[in-house]
């Protein structure tokens, strides 16, 4: 059985790694800049993806009550609210500093938990959450590529996955499962950001984009696209599988395997302080990651 966990855990810190890297790249390198279309595309593959592997049985959708899905709606928009501005903020700042600022919604997790439903939280996991938050607050100070409006979105970027977590644990229990959300928020998304697409100005903009049929764009789209589907499953699978604080460990780690080679020395200091004060933060949290991407 730890094998089998093992094995999950390090399927999961690869499909993390390759999806990341893959959005930085169309994002940072092809400066493919239209997060409509782009993230459009990701949830149109991922909930195609996801509706053929019902269909050949390799997953369950279940037949959920119309209340039911309605209620998940909100979540649903804050989902596309996470993709759209990590997607903007992806393709502004660099990795580590992207992953640092994304971690700062256990805070605001944190602190709702702590004055909103009283929930009795040890010092210790406020002094973790205070640390965070500092950390993250000296970032623009040692950011020698400091981008005003990479860090804008990352901030609507971190408002949006605390308050999609706060409000996903406030749904439960539902009959909604993991993939069941999941592949509302898929249809949800789709809809939206193709119906967004045209008043964005993405449509006819991505037009005059350099490498549009080019080989390596099209090949980047279509594995952000798969490897998207693939770490959406592999998170769902962690979660059913191990305990809160060994999810949120094996997700700290891809994160810092994803960043460690693009960091500078400052910035590795930063992520590895953020990686264990992160750890005291989550481990009480499923959490949810998505394609930045959760």
């Amino acid at each position: 059985m730890n094998v089998r966990r093992s094995l999950l855990g390090l399927t999961f810190c690869t499909c993390y790694l390759a999806s990341h890297l893959t959005n930085k790249y169309v994002l940072s390198v092809l400066k493919f800049t239209y997060p409509t279309l782009f993230q459009g595309w990701q949830t149109f593959i991922g909930g195609l993806l996801l509706h053929m592997s019902w269909k050949l049985g390799w997953v369950e959708l279940h037949s959920s009550p119309r209340s039911d899905v309605l209620m998940w709606l909100p979540a649903s928009a804050l989902f596309v609210g996470i993709i759209y501005a990590g997607s903007k903020a992806l393709s502004r700042l660099a990795v580590p500093v992207f992953f640092i600022l994304h971690n700062v919604a256990e805070v605001l997790t944190c602190g709702y938990q702590k004055c909103v439903w009283k929930e009795k939280t040890s010092l210790s996991k406020i002094c973790s959450a205070l640390f965070l938050l500092a950390a993250a607050g000296c970032l623009p100070f040692q950011d020698s590529q400091f981008d005003p409006d990479g860090y804008f979105w990352a901030l609507i970027h971190i408002f949006c996955v605390g308050s999609y977590r706060i409000l996903r644990k406030s749904r439960k229990p539902t009959v909604l499962s993991d993939i069941d959300q999941q592949y509302l928020n898929y249809i949800f998304s789709m809809v939206l950001l193709a119906f967004a697409s045209h008043p964005t100005g993405d449509l006819f903009g991505a037009l005059d984009f350099p490498f549009l049929y080019f080989y390596r764009f099209h090949g980047s789209c279509c594995a952000s696209g798969v490897l998207g589907f693939f770490l959406m499953l592999s998170t769902v699978r962690l979660r059913s599988i191990l305990a809160p604080g060994q999810c949120a460990a094996w997700i700290l780690c891809a994160k810092v395997f994803t960043s460690e080679g693009h960091s500078p020395v400052p910035f590795s200091l930063f992520h590895v302080a953020c990686w264990h004060v992160s750890l005291t933060c989550c481990q009480d949290n499923k959490g949810v990651f998505t394609m930045s991407v959760d």
